[in-house]
């Protein structure tokens, strides 16, 4: 049951782009959290995954010895979770906080690579891609309202509006 949890659902057990195959795998209920739940329950479950896995990813780590498993992509879905829950609520936005968030988890700039390295255990593995996550959404929310300013996002389409 915690291997089912930590891969979110067996994403994370790629050979290859773990992180990237468990961040797709997050963007399915995330879209459908956001269109009939809404940003704040998608907040919320970001911040209730974050704090419930900090103690799950210790006690893997104690068991396994290893820190930051590549096939743990738990910490990967909340910080996704909330880059789409600070600015995802269109299809361009959605789909551009999660490039930006995957680039700021893989280059780990600044705080994000600081954090990833100073801190160890649970809260190590958490709190870099919550940083990403917040990065991702808040640059998001600058790049889509610089673009929406020139009238180049006309043709975009609000997430409630799909399906």
């Amino acid at each position: 049951m915690r291997k089912l949890y930590l891969t979110f659902f067996y994403s994370g057990c790629t050979k290859k782009a773990s992180g990237t195959f468990g961040t797709i795998a997050a963007l399915i209920p995330a879209f459908f959290i956001l269109k009939y739940l809404g940003i704040q329950t998608l907040f919320l479950l970001s911040i209730l995954i974050c704090i419930a896995s900090i103690r799950v990813i210790d006690n893997y780590e104690k068991e396994t010895k290893i820190h930051d498993d590549k096939h743990i992509v738990i910490d990967e879905v909340a910080g996704v979770f909330l880059a789409l829950a600070i600015f995802g609520n269109t299809l361009f936005a959605f789909l551009l906080s999660f490039i930006l968030f995957r680039m700021f988890d893989i280059l780990k700039p600044s705080i994000i690579g600081i954090v990833d390295k100073k801190f160890k255990g649970g809260l190590g593995v958490m709190l870099d891609d919550m940083l990403a996550g917040l990065f991702a959404g808040l640059l998001s929310a600058v790049i889509y309202g610089i673009l929406n300013h020139f009238n180049l996002l006309q043709w975009d389409i609000e997430l409630k509006s799909l399906f």
